[in-house]
C-alpha cells in the first residue's frame, strides 16, 4: 500500500467527533457483528429465497415449454435481486469502498441550501430513482423483445448486478469522496489532460444525444393524442403548487401534499378523458408532433432555470410516486392474473438479424438495444451530478446507488413482461415504421402477415378493436416502445380492475405515467448537462464554476437546449421513423459512457491500491468496451443498410444523383435528402463517440498500470472533515441505528447541529 494511501487511512483514524454529540456512525464492530449473526428464522429466509428464485430461473430457461407464465419473471428477478442487494453490493461496500461515517459528505461540508442539501435517505432515493429512470428501460426491453423473451430477461437481470449497479454505487461513491464533482472533471483529474478532455467532450455530446431520445418518446406518445397532451401538461401546475405548498404554506408536511398531488394526478387522467371526448377540446389540444416538440424544448429550458424546491423536486418525488406504484400494481397484476406468454425464448431475428422493429443481430445489438434496464452511461452522469450533492451519511450510497439501479431494472423486467403478453401480431403492427406499413390498418395486416412467423395470423378486426378499446383512432405503426408498453399495461391491468370497458383509461394512465417517468429525466439531464458545461467552460473561465452565477447558468442551459433541441427536431421530421434510427445511437452513446464511467473508477480503484478487488469495475468495463464498440463499428462500416449509417447514406445519395423521385421507405426527395442529412449526421456522431471512448478508456488501462508499478498513487479526494449529523445507512433501520436515533433526538434542541436541506 502507497504511503499516500496509508495517509488517508490515518486521517480517518484521527477525525476526532465532538463530545458533547452522540455517536455521528454505529461502531464498525458492532454493525460487523449483526451482519454476522444468522438466525434460524434468517437462513431459513434466505434459503426459501433462493430456492424460489433457482426454480424460476430453472422454469424460464432450460423447461422453456409452448408457453411461459409471466409469473416466473417476477419471481426470478425479485429473488436475484434480493440476493445480490444482500451479498454481492455487501462485499464490494466492505472490501473496495470501506465508507465511513465519521466523514461528513459535502451535502454537510458544503451546504448552501441550494444544490449541496443534505437529504433524507428515502426521499434521495425518489429524487435518485426518478432522475435515472427515464425512458430506457421502458422502451429498450419493447423494441428487444422482437429476439424472444429469454436474451433480454438474463441481459437485464445479470447486467444489473455485476455492470449496471456496480457502475452508479462506484460513481456515486467516488463523486461523493471528491465533493461531488461530475464525472468528466474526475476523469480530467484521474486520466491526466488528454484523458480528461476526451471524457469531458464525450459526457457534453452524449448527453445531448440522451435527453434529445428522451424527448423523442415523449413526442411519439403524446402525437395526435389530446388525452395524453392535456393530462402530461397538467403535471405541471400541480407540481408547481406542490412545490409552493411545501415551501410556504405547510413546510415539512411530505405525506400530506403526496397525497393532494397524486389526486389531482387522477383528475388530470380522468379530465384529460372527458376532454377527449368534446369538440373544442380535440381541437385544442391535438398538437402534431412538431409543435409538442417545441413545447418540451422551451419546458426544458424554463425547468433547468427555476430553484430545484420550485419544480424539479417535487415534480420527481410525484413521479417516483407513479412510478414505483404503477410498477408494483403491474408486479401484484401479473401475479394475480398470471397472463400466458407464447413468444419463444429465442426467435429467428436473433440470428437473421432483419428484424422489422431493430435491426441488427442479438451480438452486439441486444446489449445496446436494453441500456437502461442493464447498464447505462447515463445514469453515472446522474450518480454525479445532483444525488452526490445531497447524501447524509457515506454508507447510505449503497441503498441508493445499488438499490436504486436494481428498482430500475426491475421497470425493464416489467416492461418486457407487458411488450410479451400482448399479441405477436399487433406487437409487430405497433412497432413496424410507417414506411413498412403505409400507416394503415390493411398495409400494417398484409406487411405482419407477410413476415411469415409461426403462429402469428394478424387480422383487421383486432388491430381496430384493439384501437376501440384503448380509446385512440389508430394503434397502427405507433413507434417508440411507449404506445406498445400502454397497450401491455391496459390489458395486464384490465384482467384485474374494470374489465375491457376501463383498457382505455388504464392505456391513458400508463402513456400519462410514462411521459411523466421521461419527462423528469428530461429536465434532470437538461439540468446536470448545465452543470457539466459550467464545469467544462470553468477550467478556462473560472467565474462559470459558481453555479449560482445567474448569467452563467442562463447562457450553459441556453446552448444545452439548444443542442438536444436541434436533435429532437432531426427525429421528428425524419421519413424513417426517428426512433427507430436514432434509438441505436442512443443505446451505443449510452453503453460507451457506461465504459467511460467504470474505466475512471477502476483507475480510481488502482489508486488506492486495491488491485485484489480490480476486477469488480474491470469485468463490466471489458464486457461493456467490447460491445460497444464492436456494435460501433457495425454502425460506421457495414454494407447492410439496414444496419450501417453511412451504407443508408451512400445508397440515398446515388439514389438522388440517378434522378430518382422515390426510394426504399422515403416517398419523396424531401425525404431522400432528409435522409442523407440525417444519416450523416448520425454516422459522423457515431465516429466521433467511439473514437474518444477509446481514448478513455486507453488512458484509464495506462493509469491503472501505473499506479500497480507504484503499488498506488495520488488520490484526488476531498480532506476529511468529522460529521456532526447522523442517519441510518438502509431503508429500515437496524437496532444498533435506533438506539443512536433515540440519543440523537433526546439532545436538547440548542444543542443539535442546524441541518439544511428539506
Amino acid at each position: 500500500m502507497s504511503n499516500k494511501q496509508s495517509g488517508s487511512h490515518r486521517h480517518a483514524d484521527v477525525l476526532v467527533t465532538d463530545p458533547d454529540l452522540p455517536p455521528v456512525a454505529v461502531d464498525p464492530q458492532q454493525a460487523e457483528a449483526e451482519d454476522r449473526r444468522w438466525t434460524p428464522a434468517k437462513i431459513a429466509l434466505w434459503v426459501g429465497i433462493a430456492l424460489l428464485g433457482g426454480v424460476s430461473w430453472t422454469i424460464l430457461a432450460i423447461v422453456r415449454g409452448e408457453t411461459v407464465n409471466a409469473i416466473w419473471f417476477v419471481f426470478a428477478a425479485v429473488c436475484t435481486y434480493l440476493i445480490a442487494y444482500r451479498f454481492y453490493s455487501k462485499f464490494i461496500e466492505r472490501n473496495l469502498l470501506k465508507p465511513d461515517d465519521r466523514r461528513a459528505t459535502p451535502a454537510e461540508y458544503k451546504a448552501d441550501g441550494k444544490d449541496y442539501a443534505a437529504t433524507d435517505r428515502r426521499v434521495l432515493f425518489g429524487h435518485h430513482f426518478a432522475a435515472i429512470a427515464g425512458a430506457g428501460p421502458l422502451v429498450g426491453p419493447v423494441l428487444a423483445a422482437q429476439m424472444g423473451y429469454l436474451p433480454g430477461t438474463l441481459w437485464i437481470i445479470i447486467g444489473v448486478i455485476f455492470a449496471g449497479a456496480v457502475q452508479d454505487y462506484l460513481v456515486m461513491f467516488f463523486s461523493m469522496r471528491r465533493g461531488g464533482r461530475s464525472l468528466g472533471q474526475m476523469a480530467r483529474e484521474e486520466l491526466g489532460v488528454i484523458g480528461g478532455t476526451a471524457a469531458l467532450v464525450a459526457t457534453l455530446t452524449i448527453m445531448i444525444i440522451i435527453v434529445a431520445i428522451l424527448a423523442l418518446v415523449v413526442v411519439n406518445a403524446l402525437g395526435e393524442s389530446p388525452w395524453g397532451v392535456f393530462s402530461v401538461s397538467m403535471t405541471i401546475p400541480i407540481a408547481l403548487f406542490m412545490g409552493v405548498y411545501l415551501r410556504y404554506l405547510r413546510p415539512g408536511k411530505v405525506t400530506e401534499v403526496s397525497l393532494i398531488g397524486f389526486v389531482l394526478l387522477l383528475l388530470a387522467i380522468i379530465g384529460g378523458g372527458w376532454i377527449s371526448e368534446t369538440a373544442w377540446g380535440v381541437e385544442l389540444f391535438t398538437l402534431d408532433r412538431i409543435t409538442i416538440a417545441w413545447g418540451i424544448i422551451i419546458y426544458g429550458f424554463i425547468a433547468a432555470v427555476l430553484p430545484v424546491w420550485l419544480l424539479l423536486a417535487p415534480r420527481d418525488y410525484l413521479s417516483t410516486f407513479m412510478k414505483i406504484g404503477t410498477i408494483v400494481m403491474l408486479a401484484v397484476a401479473i401475479v394475480i392474473t398470471r397472463p400466458e406468454i407464447s413468444v419463444p425464448a429465442v426467435t429467428e431475428y436473433a440470428t437473421t438479424g432483419a428484424g422489422p422493429v431493430v435491426a441488427g443481430t442479438l451480438f452486439p445489438f441486444l446489449f445496446v438495444t436494453i441500456a437502461c434496464g442493464a447498464l447505462s452511461g447515463f445514469h453515472a452522469l446522474i450518480a454525479s451530478g445532483t444525488t452526490p450533492k445531497m447524501i447524509e451519511k457515506e454508507r447510505q450510497t449503497r441503498f441508493i446507488g445499488y438499490g436504486g439501479m436494481l428498482m430500475e431494472s426491475f421497470v425493464a423486467i416489467m416492461a418486457l413482461v407487458a411488450a410479451l403478453s400482448i399479441d405477436r401480431g399487433i406487437y409487430f403492427a405497433m412497432n413496424s415504421s410507417a414506411a413498412a406499413t403505409g400507416g394503415t390498418i390493411e398495409g400494417a395486416v398484409a406487411f405482419v402477415n407477410g413476415l411469415g412467423l409461426t403462429g402469428v395470423n394478424l387480422t383487421q378486426e383486432a388491430l381496430s378493436t384493439m384501437a376501440t378499446n384503448v380509446g385512440e383512432e389508430s394503434i397502427v405503426s405507433r413507434t417508440g416502445g411507449a404506445p406498445t408498453l400502454a397497450v401491455g399495461i391496459a390489458q395486464i391491468m384490465q384482467g384485474v380492475f374494470g374489465g375491457a370497458g376501463m383498457m382505455a383509461f388504464w392505456y391513458h394512465f400508463a402513456i400519462m405515467f410514462e411521459a411523466l417517468f421521461i419527462l423528469t429525466a428530461v429536465d434532470a439531464g437538461t439540468r446536470v448537462a448545465r452543470f457539466m458545461l459550467q464545469d467544462s467552460i470553468g477550467n478556462f473561465v473560472p467565474r462559470f464554476r459558481d453555479t449560482s452565477w445567474r448569467t452563467g447558468a442562463w447562457i450553459c442551459t441556453a446552448i444545452m437546449v439548444a443542442g438536444w433541441g436541434a436533435i429532437l427536431i432531426m427525429g421528428v421530421t425524419d421519413p424513417l421513423g426517428g426512433i427507430n434510427t436514432l434509438f441505436p445511437l442512443f443505446g451505443i452513446a449510452n453503453q460507451l459512457l457506461a465504459a467511460i464511467a467504470l474505466a475512471v473508477c477502476m483507475a480510481i480503484c488502482a489508486k488506492r491500491g486495491l488491485f485484489k478487488f480490480l476486477w469488480i469495475p474491470a469485468l463490466p468495463l471489458a464486457f461493456a468496451a467490447v460491445v460497444t464498440i464492436t456494435a460501433s463499428f457495425l454502425k460506421i462500416f457495414s454494407p447492410t443498410p439496414a444496419i450501417g449509417y453511412w451504407a443508408q447514406h451512400t445508397a440515398f445519395r446515388n439514389a438522388l444523383d440517378a434522378g430518382e423521385e422515390s426510394f426504399g421507405t422515403a416517398k419523396t426527395v424531401a425525404a431522400m435528402e432528409a435522409v442523407v442529412r440525417n444519416t450523416f449526421i448520425q454516422g459522423t456522431l457515431s465516429i466521433v463517440f467511439v473514437v474518444l471512448s477509446i481514448i478513455v478508456i486507453a488512458t484509464a488501462i495506462l493509469a491503472t498500470i501505473k499506479a500497480y508499478r507504484q503499488g498506488g498513487g495520488p488520490g484526488a479526494e476531498d480532506a476529511p472533515t468529522a460529521s456532526r449529523i447522523f442517519a441510518p445507512a438502509g431503508l429500515v433501520a437496524t437496532p444498533a441505528e435506533k438506539d443512536l436515533e433515540a440519543q440523537w433526538s433526546a439532545l436538547e434542541p440548542g444543542k443539535r447541529p442546524a441541518r439544511s436541506g428539506h
